[in-house]
């Protein structure tokens, strides 16, 4: 099977999409974050939105995409659900031990609920607390996953997609089949209708266990990618209609904000809006790639094995070089991008220096074992996920 590079390459501009709004956050204002920066900005909260509204659902579509990838060259289901487990959970617990701990000391040290003293507060965090009502996201329970909600999602909508693909294959040809004005608006109407039936009643809180709406919404686009595989003539469609999807997820954008602030027109209208801007952002997102990025990069191969272990360690290191550099006063302009800088070296240094070339990190961080750079080329299918 021929690789997919563009899928490849579309996985790894939605993760670091992910980074970058990551990094936003400790700077847009009135959003509360683990860790705000004295620099923060009200503009921010425009670009921020745009990107809010569409960022999730297309890195769960491309996962649904990368398992229907996968599934073609992979073992049979309760196999492929066992791979998917290890690849998945083990990276949370390893995160959930090591990485996110301080992202909670750096939140609950800034809003005055503990004492200095991180190993102090790695032996309380280890025997899960207690802690101050609101010391931290996730105090409730002792622990947190924080940004690494993502994997046992992941996990969750891969075990019931495992679970029911008999009865969802037979519709993948029907999802092909459309075209113009009926791929832009069929896999809309589900999205509303998640919208209408549960936004109010299940806001989200990636909590897992309460965050229906959102369970809706990514297990439906997590399909979506499952089905749309790598039939050619639906992605020639997808390439056709990507400057007619960017116009209208500008658009609906527009109308969002219109309809969200300027008018102040009463729910669901501003909701349905928001849900046009998804769809319509995830078409144009996979149409531009097909046509400029379904090439082999020269850096394809290192950022395809690279973007999970950057995913599990960037948002940590985002709030600990935010922790150095704040007390600094480096200003408005300095200060994000020497926390990006710091970042991105972090992540390049822990991934190539040390989780690539040891074979238990490599588990730890969702890799695979170490390979022959011949054979890993052939075992690994085209757009493979985390």
């Amino acid at each position: 099977m021929q690789r997919r590079h563009d899928i490849d390459t579309l996985r790894i501009l939605a993760f670091g999409l992910v980074m970058v709004y990551h990094l936003g956050m400790a700077y847009v204002a009135d959003w509360p974050w683990h860790l705000k920066s004295a620099h923060t900005a009200e503009w921010l909260q425009w670009p921020m939105r745009a990107l809010n509204l569409w960022r999730l659902d297309l890195v769960f579509l491309v996962s649904g995409l990368a398992l229907g990838l996968l599934m073609r060259r992979a073992p049979p289901a309760a196999g492929l659900w066992r791979q998917r487990s290890a690849r998945l959970l083990l990276p949370l617990a390893v995160g959930m031990a090591v990485v996110v701990p301080y992202q909670a000391y750096a939140q609950a040290l800034a809003g005055g609920f503990i004492e200095p003293g991180f190993a102090a507060f790695l032996w309380r965090y280890a025997q899960g607390g207690p802690w101050p009502a609101g010391a931290f996201d996730g105090w409730q329970f002792g622990v947190t996953w924080n940004h690494l909600w993502f994997l046992p999602y992941l996990w969750a909508y891969t075990s019931a997609l495992l679970l029911a693909r008999r009865a969802l294959a037979p519709l993948a040809p029907r999802f092909q089949a459309l075209r113009g004005a009926g791929l832009m608006l069929l896999p809309l109407a589900p999205l509303m209708l998640w919208s209408l039936l549960l936004r109010r009643h299940f806001p989200p809180t990636h909590d897992l266990i309460n965050d229906w709406w959102m369970h809706a919404v990514y297990f439906t686009v997590f399909v979506y990618g499952w089905w749309i595989g790598t039939d050619a003539a639906l992605w020639r469609e997808l390439t056709r209609l990507r400057w007619w999807a960017l116009g209208g997820a500008v658009l609906a954008f527009g109308a969002h904000l219109g309809l969200r602030g300027w008018l102040a027109a009463p729910w669901p209208w501003a909701r349905l809006a928001a849900d046009a801007v998804s769809w319509w952002a995830i078409v144009a997102a996979l149409g531009f790639a097909h046509r400029h990025l379904n090439r082999p990069w020269p850096w394809l191969g290192w950022a395809r094995e690279s973007v999970y272990p950057w995913y599990v360690l960037h948002q940590t290191l985002i709030i600990v070089a935010l922790s150095w550099l704040m007390p600094l006063g480096l200003g408005p302009g300095i200060e994000p991008l020497a926390v990006l800088a710091l970042t991105v070296l972090g992540c390049w240094a822990l991934n190539d220096g040390l989780i690539r070339r040891v074979g238990w990190l490599r588990a730890c961080f969702g890799l695979a074992p170490l390979r022959s750079p011949s054979k890993a080329l052939q075992a690994q299918p085209a757009g493979q996920g985390e």
